[in-house]
């Protein structure tokens, strides 16, 4: 049973998650999206490591330590933000949120095919799901006159990213704190898409509106702050059906707020979408208990 308190961090998490792909795109409007992502991102990781220091964390990583942050960060860290952030720039928000959020079917699939997992008739029914949304998505952007259809393939791509690095994570050998290891992994994945954005990017002229700084704001305290840090409150005391949940609502809202965020009204392909990600989304990740649980209510 949930407390008071949790209920209303797991309610406020998937609010902040969800909100922010809207937030995403309207900050593209007036930054490019690999300095978008520089500045959010290292504004965050400073945020966070103020904040485990404060509190007392080991944040000093040693020896071996160092090469699980940069093998751990190039999928959980710069593969998905990267990927994750020109994918909103090619879609509709909403649109890229689904998408997105196909993940944990990807992480089960790609864990029967390169770890020997055992794959269900749940699994597969999930993937079956997470096709029928993706072909959705994808023949209407090929069908729409500005239509992206690359965007799909770079979402998809994302989503696949994070799924290769949440398998690797559940096998890795951890000794150092996981806040520590998140507050790392986003100083160095910033430290490459500063190099990346100077690279292949204008620089900006920094003379943002304040609805921009506004947005900037978001990204670096709400996404990158406060989100890790309730997850990370929750992650070890949140039963795995729960967890789900949240997951299977946050492209509900990514796809509810852009509308009014972001002025971005889903089409049908968009609503059918949503309803079969987070049917794919509930058949890999609640458990059978739950299931049962839920249908006698």
């Amino acid at each position: 049973m949930l407390t008071r308190s949790q209920a209303f961090g797991l309610a406020a998490l998937t609010l902040m998650w969800g909100v922010n792909w809207p937030v995403m795109k309207l900050s593209l409007q007036e930054l490019s999206p690999l300095y978008f992502r520089a500045v959010t991102m290292t504004g965050g990781a400073l945020w966070l490591f103020a904040f485990y220091r404060q509190r007392g964390v080991r944040l000093r990583p040693a020896g071996s330590e160092w090469r699980s942050i940069v093998t751990l960060g190039l999928p959980n860290m710069l593969g998905w933000h990267t990927l994750a952030i020109f994918g909103v720039a090619a879609l509709a928000s909403g649109r890229a949120a689904i998408l997105g959020f196909t993940m944990p079917v990807w992480t089960v699939l790609l864990g029967a095919l390169f770890f020997g997992q055992h794959l269900t008739r749940r699994s597969a029914l999930a993937t079956l799901a997470v096709a029928a949304a993706v072909v959705l998505l994808l023949a209407d952007e090929l069908g729409a006159m500005a239509g992206r259809p690359v965007g799909v393939l770079v979402m998809l791509g994302a989503a696949m990213s994070w799924a290769i690095g949440t398998l690797m994570m559940r096998r890795a050998t951890l000794t150092l704190p996981v806040e520590a290891l998140t507050v790392w992994m986003m100083a160095l994945t910033s430290i490459v898409l500063w190099a990346m954005a100077f690279t292949f990017e204008p620089w900006p002229q920094w003379n943002f509106s304040l609805r921009m700084w506004g947005l900037l704001a978001y990204g670096v305290f709400m996404n990158y702050g406060i989100a890790q840090i309730i997850w990370f409150s929750l992650a070890r005391h949140l039963p795995p059906a729960t967890s789900a949940m949240s997951v299977m609502m946050v492209p509900l809202v990514g796809t509810a707020s852009a509308t009014v965020i972001a002025g971005e009204w889903p089409r049908w392909q968009d609503g059918v979408a949503v309803v079969c990600v987070m049917a794919a989304i509930a058949a890999v990740l609640l458990p059978s208990g739950a299931w049962r649980s839920l249908w006698r209510r």
